[in-house]
């Protein structure tokens, strides 16, 4: 029984017959995907897809963390160095977990990986007893009023704790960032595209590989004998050359073709593309921005450098020491708020592997100034 009430218009649509159109020329299905897919910048997704993913930027991060952490300290108390201390004591041990190479080192790649490192300090009283390090995803900064920060919020599952900041309170440390006023910009954020050019060029190789190295194509189809394709069909064979042979999880995947359809290949093989260049070259990319010679990360091509030992020197020289002397002149200001004593550490360049000649060269200049003082040239290299 038909319904009185239907819309006169809804029963014209209902009983119109379905048209089918016609193609007569022929067509070109291309299966890709022009639109391209970035990492976030988030501390997960940069630790995710770079240190845990990518074997460049895993090693640069590595590398840096490894060299700063691995300088001795010296401290100094006003002008007089220390050497025992309960400064010393606490930096060699910073708590029942871990030794203070391990903590230094976490605290490096905090900063590479997130642009901020943060240190809480626990004690009885004035007695600072412990130095604990706070995963920076875990942290949320509290702005007051004037728009500076008054606290930080840490969150590890549904327990929160609120730390105050200043001398008392937390230690931030941040890496510049020109657009954000409290938290710091990651090395890694700057190669994120280089990133995730060498990521995407080792899955899309290695899917390649996994399907006899076949380079993709396009599809294309000639009317013969006036044949012809219905909407139907173009839109079925358009939707199942997407969903069977689309992506790099697909890529070469046999193409079974029926009469009046032909396979062009367009996608360039892995020796056309030149994938090892493009890979050297996104791993180049990732070596500048954390600061370290390619030629240490073992990626051919450069030869900026003479050999390894200059390499090695330019590499402490520009990157690893400033990284510690701005790493201990903010430990040290928050440290001596906290114990209320005038000190400050600093890294004992003597013993730094990379600036053994440049410490050579400056020690026999100094023994041949003589118009300095004993005291002048101990102050000149740093005794």
């Amino acid at each position: 029984m038909k319904n009185p009430f239907r819309l006169p218009w809804r029963r014209a649509a209902e009983s119109e017959p379905v048209r089918e159109t016609k193609s007569t020329s022929g067509f070109i299905a291309i299966a890709q995907d022009g639109r391209a897919h970035w990492t976030g910048r988030s501390y997960a997704a940069l630790a995710r897809e770079g240190f845990m993913r990518n074997p460049v930027a895993h090693r640069a991060v590595r590398l840096i963390s490894e060299a700063a952490a691995s300088v001795p300290l010296l401290l100094y108390e006003g002008t007089e160095e220390r050497t025992q201390h309960p400064l010393l004591a606490l930096m060699a041990r910073p708590n029942g977990r871990m030794a203070g190479v391990d903590f230094l080192e976490t605290l490096y790649g905090h900063l590479l990986l997130s642009g901020n490192a943060y240190v809480d300090g626990t004690g009885i009283g004035g007695d600072l007893r412990e130095l604990h390090l706070l995963r920076p995803d875990r942290v949320r900064v509290l702005e007051g009023r004037d728009g500076w920060p008054e606290a930080y919020e840490y969150r590890v599952g549904n327990l929160v704790r609120r730390i105050p900041a200043g001398e008392d309170g937390l230690l931030h440390l941040r890496l510049f960032h020109p657009l954000d006023d409290h938290l710091g910009f990651p090395p890694l954020a700057a190669a994120q595209m280089a990133l995730d050019l060498s990521n995407a060029a080792a899955t899309w190789n290695k899917a390649l590989l996994d399907n006899s190295a076949r380079p993709s194509g396009a599809l294309v189809y000639q009317p013969k004998e006036g044949g012809n394709l219905s909407a139907d069909q173009y839109d079925r064979l358009k939707s199942e050359l997407d969903e069977g042979y689309s992506g790099p999880m697909r890529a070469g995947r046999p193409l079974l073709l029926e009469g009046g359809l032909d396979w062009k290949a367009m996608g360039l093989s892995p020796k056309d593309m030149d994938f090892v260049e493009a890979k050297n070259g996104a791993a180049r990319d990732i070596a500048l921005a954390f600061g370290v010679p390619p030629m240490l990360l073992g990626i051919p091509g450069d030869n900026t450098y003479a050999n390894y030992q200059e390499a090695n020197r330019a590499f402490y020289r520009l990157t690893v020491l400033p990284m510690i002397f701005r790493t201990f002149g903010a430990l040290s200001g928050w440290l001596a708020g906290r114990i209320g004593e005038d000190v400050k550490l600093v890294p004992d360049l003597d013993q730094v592997t990379g600036l053994t000649g440049e410490r050579s060269e400056v020690w026999a200049r100094m023994k041949d100034a003589d118009f300095l003082s004993d005291a002048e040239k101990r102050q000149a290299v740093g005794y």
